[in-house]
């Protein structure tokens, strides 16, 4: 006979009982609730985000906002030769240029060069369709109507409030 057929069976494993739990998930249940307590009072606390406001031009940085100005201050043309408001135009853009791309050598470009190279920092304004604006100013007694002026000082609006 072998004395291991004499030792009793072995007992089944006793069930885990979940109360009282054991004394680390007392302080988790205690540090849990302090912890978001002082991750709500921290987000209240930070700084907000600005909600865009109502009036964009309040938002503009100095140099946008007095090429802005400049550009209101340009009369339009609408009885007289273009030529000296697309040398205006030009000369603004190439400033506002020059200021906000230094190393691109950008005052130096002309003709579609030029209206590329705005077009590539601001696709909205599109003002690669407007090729009056660098040949304007060599046409002797340029004119354009009054739907041609509108739209091509929108467009240079539009340039300046949103090239990158």
């Amino acid at each position: 006979m072998n004395p291991l057929d004499q030792l009793a069976p072995p007992l089944p494993p006793a069930p885990i009982p979940w109360w009282p739990p054991a004394p680390g998930w007392w302080l988790l249940a205690v540090l849990l609730p302090l912890a978001l307590w002082g991750l709500w009072r921290l987000a209240r606390r930070l700084p907000r985000r600005r909600r865009p406001m109502a009036d964009a031009s309040a938002a503009l940085d100095p140099l946008r906002q007095a090429a802005l100005d400049e550009l209101a201050r340009l009369g339009k043309p609408y009885d007289t030769p273009a030529q000296h408001w697309l040398q205006q135009l030009n000369a603004l853009l190439k400033r506002l240029c020059r200021a906000h791309y230094p190393d691109d050598a950008s005052h130096v470009l002309s003709g579609r060069a030029w209206l590329a190279f705005l077009d590539s920092r601001c696709p909205a304004a599109g003002l690669t369709r407007w090729m009056i604006l660098v040949e304007g100013a060599y046409r002797p007694h340029c004119r354009l109507d009054d739907k041609a002026i509108d739209g091509l000082h929108q467009a240079v609006d539009t340039w300046i409030r949103k090239h990158v």
